[in-house]
């Protein structure tokens, strides 16, 4: 996430509650497709630790299959399409956090100025 500076990523951070007990699996619910709208949501809210998590495994390179088992408890080699829609629309919508959502978290009508 180059464009993605560090100073966004510590602002969205602090909101992230420690839920999250370092396991690899995630223990969340999670809806087939994530929010596509323009708001915050309280689906975004209660998965905030699982979007980082995404943005994470992207940056390393990891295999979106692997991914999806781990963070999305779906097996892709089971329910592909399922599995992979899942995926991309979860990272889709952690990227707008990263570049959106996490003003309003913030209570801003709009993001900050880069």
């Amino acid at each position: 996430m180059q464009d993605l500076r560090l100073f966004d990523v510590r602002i969205w951070s602090s909101f992230v509650n420690e839920k999250h007990d370092g396991s690899a699996m995630s223990t969340s619910q999670f809806a087939d497709r994530a929010p596509n709208i323009s708001q915050l949501t309280a689906y975004d809210e209660s998965h905030l630790t699982d979007y980082l998590r995404l943005l994470d495994a992207d940056e390393e390179g990891a295999d979106w299959r692997e991914t999806a088992a781990c963070i999305l408890g779906i097996d892709a080699a089971a329910e592909p399409r399922r599995a992979k829609t899942m995926h991309d629309s979860h990272l889709a919508r952690a990227r707008w956090m990263t570049e959106v959502g996490y003003a309003h978290l913030l209570g801003c009508e709009r993001p900050l100025k880069r």
